[in-house]
């Protein structure tokens, strides 16, 4: 994030086009752009939930065209990441209108890879300012976490309006920049939530006391897979689908349910062998999953670290029996042992999730069409 100076592209309203505008700003903040901030533009709600519907769920992508989403392809899966990592840390839906209108101002929810000075990524942060290294910044997730977390510490944000609070992270040389975002923020958040609470994003419930559950199962919960059936329940499966009658069990520690939640959010998208899965919406294969890259992308949402292949990954956690299988527990099928060269998440209610293969998509399995195939099984968390 630009602690000095204005950035180097901005996005200005001229007229009833937004346009991207090489804009040299300079000031003593961090938005991007130098263009007015007077009176935010109204917004057509139902042309953006066209629009977040046909790029996420694969429709026509070229029959609604929004102002301020001029490329819908990178903007909308970019949205979706800010606001799938709010739900995930429990930020109601003003702070993730909030975290919206922030990237929306500062890189037009663009993963730049360039900005004023060492300024990176969708929230354009400074790795000199301590946000974190360039590879970190230019992941969207711990992008939007840090931006979560700065939020987090504004005393009374919900009672700020939405671009205070943006401007008490920021620090922005513009501080009213945020305000014109808003409108298309609000609709952003409105037309992703409900794919979210579909694809098992809702936010789970607070418990009795106010606070956040910390999701820690008791030896007799029946979270575990074996107590909740093999999967065959759901019979089949389409590709890239998940059953409307799975939740991401409630039970199961905060850091697995962030972790399914993530890897959930990859549903449907191409396998790419050696894929880092940093971008899997995006156009970039290498930034697809390969099966392990999606085990280590999800568990990294969650602050967990797991090594990079199946090979390693085989050796993270700690063993566990198959018939005692947990929600988050890694499953490894194919090779041998102590060199499988395959790997998935259970998911709790008898499901897995994961990346098969060249020509297939992130989708969704079940225990009983591994089992007999298992040939270990990990405890990260």
């Amino acid at each position: 994030m630009k602690k000095t100076t204005g950035a180097l592209v901005g996005l200005c309203a001229t007229g009833p086009l937004l346009l991207a505008l090489p804009i040299l700003g300079i000031g003593t903040g961090t938005a991007s752009a130098s263009c007015s901030t007077d009176g935010a533009q109204g917004v057509d709600t139902s042309a953006v939930a066209k629009q977040v519907k046909a790029i996420l769920n694969g429709g026509d992508k070229s029959s609604v065209s929004v102002p301020g989403l001029d490329a819908p392809a990178d903007q909308v899966p970019n949205a979706k990441t800010i606001q799938a990592t709010g739900v995930a840390m429990n930020i109601p839906a003003r702070g993730q209108v909030v975290a919206l209108a922030t990237a929306l101002q500062e890189s037009g929810l663009r993963n730049l890879t360039y900005g004023d000075r060492d300024s990176l990524g969708l929230f354009q942060q400074r790795p000199s300012m301590g946000w974190g290294t360039a590879s970190q910044i230019l992941d969207p997730v711990h992008a939007s976490t840090k931006f979560y977390e700065g939020l987090k510490k504004v005393s009374g944000w919900q009672s700020l309006s939405v671009t205070q609070a943006a401007q008490a992270v920021q620090k922005s040389g513009f501080p009213e920049a945020y305000a014109k975002w808003e409108p298309l923020a609000t609709a952003l958040q409105k037309a992703i939530e409900p794919l979210l609470q579909k694809a098992g994003g809702a936010s789970p419930s607070p418990s009795p006391s106010g606070s956040a559950d910390t999701g820690t199962p008791s030896p007799d919960s029946a979270g575990g897979c074996s107590a909740d059936g093999d999967g065959t329940d759901f019979g089949t499966i389409p590709a890239g689908a998940l059953p409307d009658e799975y939740k991401i069990p409630a039970s199961a520690p905060r850091e697995v349910q962030t972790a399914i939640r993530w890897a959930l959010g990859q549903l449907g998208t191409p396998y790419q062998w050696g894929g880092t899965c940093t971008d899997s919406h995006g156009e970039n294969p290498m930034g697809r999953c390969d099966c392990s890259s999606l085990m280590q992308g999800a568990y990294k949402a969650a602050g967990v670290t797991l090594t990079r292949t199946t090979y390693t990954q085989v050796k993270d956690g700690k063993a566990v029996s198959v018939d005692a299988l947990k929600p988050g527990d890694l499953l490894f099928t194919e090779g041998t042992a102590a060199v499988p060269e395959h790997v998935g998440m259970a998911i709790g209610q008898g499901l897995i999730v994961h990346a098969p293969h060249t020509g297939d998509v992130v989708r969704i399995t079940t225990v009983a069409s591994w089992k007999s195939r298992i040939l270990a099984a990990r405890r990260v968390v």
